[in-house]
């Protein structure tokens, strides 16, 4: 092969893996764990008390810290099992300014896949 080739097939893979890894940093979501407080459908709105990652006996999800957050939902996030106040849930989210925007909503507590 001749070098301007190999030049040419090693700039084509740079630029490939270049744009994988800046579309797989923009997929990238925050997460959190708690307790659905309210679950506000006129606004769409989820608002939970989140909780840490110290899991116990007492605590499978972890403990709860007293801090609340609110999340909005958009119609392109996806809701597993719809949660209900009391449910544990784990909120995939992306912030914007000071919004966070729901990406994905699983009910931990009523998908327990420890439980099968």
């Amino acid at each position: 092969m001749e070098v301007p080739m190999k030049r040419s097939l090693l700039g084509l893979f740079l630029a490939i893996t270049g744009a994988f890894l800046m579309v797989s940093t923009a997929l990238a979501a925050d997460v959190a764990q708690g307790k659905v407080l309210s679950m506000d459908k006129a606004t769409n709105t989820l608002t939970i008390e989140e909780f840490d990652t110290h899991k116990s006996a007492d605590h499978p999800y972890g403990r709860p810290t007293g801090v609340t957050s609110e999340y909005k939902i958009e119609k392109q996030t996806l809701v597993g099992i719809p949660p209900q106040p009391g449910d544990v849930v784990r909120v995939a989210y992306k912030a914007h300014g000071p919004d966070r925007i729901a990406v994905r909503i699983m009910n931990v507590s009523k998908q327990d896949l420890r439980k099968k």
